[in-house]
């Protein structure tokens, strides 16, 4: 069972898993290895567990195992906390030789105790005749596949649609991506209904049931779940997905409607949120999704022995208007395409929670069929939630902080100046002589000079202290100048563009992989959704990936 791989430009070259293995990375000195087929039964045993792969997003978005959740080695220990919050969780990392003995020891200053290294990496993982996936998020966009798959999403061609919106149909045209990607782009005439909001606001937005709906995102997968879940529901409407989305509309030869800031949304009406939530107390029961109350959560949050996230699942703006202390914002149709950003811990809980059950409803009825743990916690939205019993990590340390002023100093005593947000970054503005710098791809220590020492700048503060304790560690003496444009002036220092460093082939955060299938280029557009419509063969059966899909009586 294969799966095609592109290079940087989109081109297909090889397949997974036949690529042959390259010289075996050791196992770092101090830590404990294991094989890939060892990690295999893990991932399967039920225990928790988080296989973490430390590559910068370009070299992991160029193929990765199914179930990695990547944390670039330049945030480690910035990140983890929120996405492995318990410390004597079971941890895999998988990276090169020097970036993974780097990164226990890390884990370890932090109070991690079970970490474990993949030894060989990902060459050895591939040498098992183990697949490798490209792109980001994966596991989400396979579950959306297999959901198609299972369910047998009805779905409509972009000239078909073209035709009925040109006869003056009745249809409604919901977009399910966040608010942002809609402003960007979107099909003329959809009205944006960003992942569980789909369901909760449907009343409103689509106020006859003989209206065909029809459900796009950019490419296939949020608009499966974006219909499956209206349907799921039961709505009355006949409900449709758009067939290869924004992309596919593009390929089909129309236009898309760009650039359109869209208005506060009101709330919900009385008529629509009382619809809403019966729909959702339907889903709740046909899909076995437990409910519970704060004295429930309390006890699953004094359990030392499990992991239990808490999510307020509500658009971004709904949270930022006010939320209960604790609880952070991750959008639920986000949080169904890209569970990976917020949890890493498999086998942990997720409590959802939101203002009144039907949004954490909707989210938490498809996490349990991509085989997690969802509960519904109504209501927290105020106030403090429970603290969590088990151990956690401590704060990572921070690097030495100056002053524009001490900063323009050092340089002009001849420190190196190195920038340290992304490479595209970089190429678009940064302090004139800075060098480009990624934690993962430092280089040896010995082209610092040790008595001039180095200043590291960037807009991020945590990619710039990582860097400069990297550094202090090999005994550079390294310090932070933040602050961005305003302290590259102050320190006396122009700000300058470089359209072509760092080269593409240095560029390991940057994933080169279709990425300009949303900038014109259809050849990239139709090589990502063929790459979509792959995932369920490349996958094997649902279950291998821990999916659990269909209603809970039918499972």
């Amino acid at each position: 069972m294969t799966v095609s791989v592109f290079d940087r430009k989109g081109t297909a070259v090889t397949a997974f898993p036949h690529a042959p293995a390259k010289t075996p990375i050791k196992t770092p000195a101090g830590t404990t290895g294991i094989d890939p087929r060892t990690l295999l039964h893990w991932l399967e045993d039920g225990g928790e567990i988080a296989f973490l792969d430390l590559r910068e997003e370009g070299s992991f978005g160029e193929g990765h195992p199914l179930l990695a959740v990547n944390i670039p080695f330049s945030r480690l220990e910035f990140d983890i906390a929120a996405l492995v919050p318990r410390a004597d969780t079971r941890i895999v990392l998988l990276a090169g030789e020097t970036v993974a003995a780097r990164a226990a020891s890390r884990l370890s200053a932090l109070g991690y105790t079970g970490v474990h290294v993949l030894a060989g990496g990902v060459e050895a993982w591939s040498a098992a005749g183990l697949t490798l996936f490209p792109s980001v998020n994966v596991p989400g966009k396979a579950f959306a596949e297999c959901v198609e798959h299972a369910y047998h999403t009805p779905d409509i061609e972009a000239a078909e649609l073209d035709r009925l919106i040109r006869a003056g149909a009745d249809l409604v045209i919901l977009d399910s991506r966040t608010v942002e990607e809609f402003e960007r782009f979107h099909v003329p005439g959809a009205v944006s209904a960003p992942g569980a909001e789909i369901v909760h606001r449907f009343a409103d937005l689509v106020p006859s049931p003989d209206s065909l709906v029809v459900v796009s995102c950019a490419g296939r997968t949020r608009g499966i779940i974006g219909a499956q879940a209206l349907i799921n529901a039961g709505v009355p409407n006949r409900v449709v997905v758009l067939s290869g989305g924004t992309q596919g509309w593009r390929l089909a030869g129309f236009e898309l409607e760009r650039d359109t800031p869209l208005p506060p949304r009101p709330p919900v009406g009385p008529e629509a949120g009382e619809t809403a939530q019966r729909r959702a107390a339907d889903l709740a029961r046909r899909f076995a999704v437990p409910v519970i109350d704060r004295a429930a959560l309390e006890r699953l949050r004094a359990d030392p022995a499990r992991t239990t996230y808490l999510f307020d699942v509500r658009p971004p703006a709904e949270h930022a208007g006010g939320h209960a202390e604790g609880v952070p914002s991750a959008q639920g149709g986000q949080l169904v395409q890209a569970l990976d950003k917020w949890a890493a811990t498999r086998g942990a809980r997720i409590v959802l929670t939101d203002d009144d059950g039907v949004r954490a409803t909707v989210t938490a009825h498809w996490l349990r069929q991509l085989g997690w743990d969802a509960l519904v916690l109504p209501g927290l939205v105020s106030g403090t939630a429970p603290p969590a019993a088990h151990a956690v990590p401590a704060a990572p340390p921070l690097a030495t902080v100056l002053s524009a002023d001490e900063a323009g100093d050092r340089l002009r005593r001849g420190a190196a100046l190195l920038f340290s947000d992304s490479s595209g970054d970089y190429r678009r503005a940064h302090p004139a002589g800075a060098l480009w710098a990624n934690r993962s791809h430092l280089g040896p220590p010995e082209r610092f000079d040790r008595a001039a020492g180095v200043v590291v700048t960037g807009r991020d503060p945590v990619t710039a202290h990582l860097l400069a304790l990297d550094l202090e560690e090999a005994g550079i003496p390294a310090a932070v100048l933040p602050g961005g444009e305003a302290a590259w002036t102050a320190a006396g220092l122009a700000v300058v563009p470089s359209p072509s460093e760092p080269a593409d082939a240095d560029r390991i955060d940057h994933l080169f992989w279709l990425h300009d299938r949303h900038s014109g280029n259809l050849e990239a557009s139709r090589a990502y959704l063929d790459w979509e419509l792959s995932l369920p063969e490349a996958v094997g059966t649902p279950e291998a990936a821990g999916f659990r899909i269909g209603p809970a009586a039918a499972r």
